[in-house]
């Protein structure tokens, strides 16, 4: 499958065109980094008071990435509505009429939109680690200490890969409303009450966000997720694989 120049930039012309996917994207990074911000702060004025136990297992750059909980939220809702807004509009049955070949149609539509999407996370991933640690003040690391350049470049990916999770569901979906009142409770109520029951716990920490998080990880005393940071990543890389499998399947056998 050959993605061609003039669908690509026909998927990137539509994307830039729609108000609600910009807002999306600039609204996902000023959350992002606002919160990091805040919670860095509110944690360096915090820090005596702590017990010594939190003290000891407490994550510098991991707490400036306290805004990716809603962060995430609308890099979910970008990958939504880049791919199932014109399923909503019927503007799809144009699209398809313009371009039959239903798979580089939608791999067009998604490596734009990753492109974007990765650009975003990762300019999103760093401005958010440096602007925190400087709330940090002595309590701050540093780009170049053990483990946090990997934290900081897998924040960027995680935020990427969270928004194509989402265009894999969409794509299988296809209607906006049903794809985010699955998601959004899935990962802002569900993922989190299952992480925090101990009789669940376990299968929690294959969902895909919770699994893609201990990449950002530095400070792993108070964690008990039984993988590495790059292999959380990759099971959350499987459960990409899997949506956007079902997304290609589900398009190429059923009527647009």
């Amino acid at each position: 499958m050959v993605l061609a120049p003039a669908v690509l930039r026909s998927e990137w012309t539509k994307i830039r065109s729609v108000r609600s996917t910009v807002w999306t994207l600039s609204l996902a990074a000023v959350l992002t980094i606002g919160l990091g911000v805040l919670i860095s702060f509110l944690a360096n004025n915090g820090f005596s008071k702590m017990s010594p136990h939190d003290q000891l297992i407490f994550d510098p750059t991991y707490t400036s990435f306290a805004g990716m909980t809603l962060g995430q939220l609308l890099m979910i809702v970008f990958g939504v509505l880049v791919v199932s807004t014109e399923y909503s509009t019927g503007m799809i049955r144009t699209s398809l009429a313009a371009v039959p070949q239903r798979w580089t149609f939608l791999a067009c539509k998604l490596a734009v939109a990753t492109a974007l999407a990765f650009v975003v996370g990762m300019v999103t991933s760093f401005v958010t680690f440096f602007a925190g640690q400087a709330m940090l003040g002595s309590h701050r690391v540093h780009i170049g200490d053990p483990g946090v350049l990997r934290a900081v470049v897998g924040g960027g990916l995680y935020l990427t890969l969270i928004s194509v999770f989402a265009m894999g569901c969409a794509a299988m979906l296809r209607s906006p409303l049903l794809s985010l009142s699955i998601l959004m409770p899935f990962f802002f109520l569900v993922s989190n009450i299952l992480s925090a029951v101990h009789a669940t716990q376990k299968v929690a920490y294959y969902l895909p966000d919770q699994a893609g998080r201990k990449v950002m990880m530095v400070v792993t005393l108070g964690d008990t997720r039984p993988y590495g940071p790059w292999a959380g990543l990759l099971i959350m890389v499987g459960w990409v694989v899997a949506a956007l499998a079902g997304g290609f399947f589900l398009l190429r056998r059923r009527d647009a």
